[in-house]
């Protein structure tokens, strides 16, 4: 059993299917305090953001703590979760036919373990419909995600091409936690 910082649905599905047994408690730490826009120093400071916050709020005492932050980078731009809808297009108009990086950084801490993970994975995307993106658009879904990108949804048919796991684009690496914990 651990417990995962985040309120990610997502997050806690991927643990869920990979046969994690967790309680769900996720903080408030404002990624927007952060000032860098380097993609990979972003992730691992909110990662870590959130891991203090939740660490000095739960430690790790009655069970481990896994906490972890995902980005999206196309042409080197950091691209956070869509403000509105304009920003939300404006993300994936660069990523369509575009090579698109997803960042996961997870901290995992037990009384005996502490794993600190930085995986990408990256996506050659054919060019998006602009029907079906209007419709994803439409849809809010591509709110609360990273780049408004949802690569088990909506950008699943546009996938040329793929290095990495699919649960780091989801935003949590299952395949590296599984051989730790």
């Amino acid at each position: 059993m651990l417990r995962l910082g985040s309120n990610s649905p997502t997050r806690a599905l991927i643990l869920k299917n990979f046969g994690v047994d967790f309680i769900q408690n996720g903080g408030d730490f404002d990624e927007d305090s952060i000032k860098t826009t380097n993609p990979k120093s972003f992730c691992y400071e909110a990662t870590k953001g959130k891991f203090n916050e939740l660490y000095n709020k739960y430690g790790i005492e009655d069970m481990p703590l896994l906490v972890a932050d995902s980005v999206v980078t196309c042409e080197g731009k950091l691209l956070r979760k869509a403000k509105d809808l304009n920003d939300a297009k404006a993300m994936l108009e660069l990523q369509s036919e575009n090579i698109t990086s997803v960042i996961t950084c997870m901290i995992y801490k037990s009384k005996v373990k502490e794993i600190i993970d930085i995986s990408v994975t990256t996506y050659e995307f054919k060019k998006f419909d602009k029907n079906h993106m209007d419709e994803y658009l439409s849809s809010g879904e591509c709110f609360g995600k990273a780049g408004a990108i949802m690569v088990e949804g909506f950008c699943k048919p546009y996938i040329k091409k793929v290095i990495g796991y699919e649960s780091t684009a989801m935003g949590l690496c299952a395949e590296k936690l599984k051989m730790f914990i």
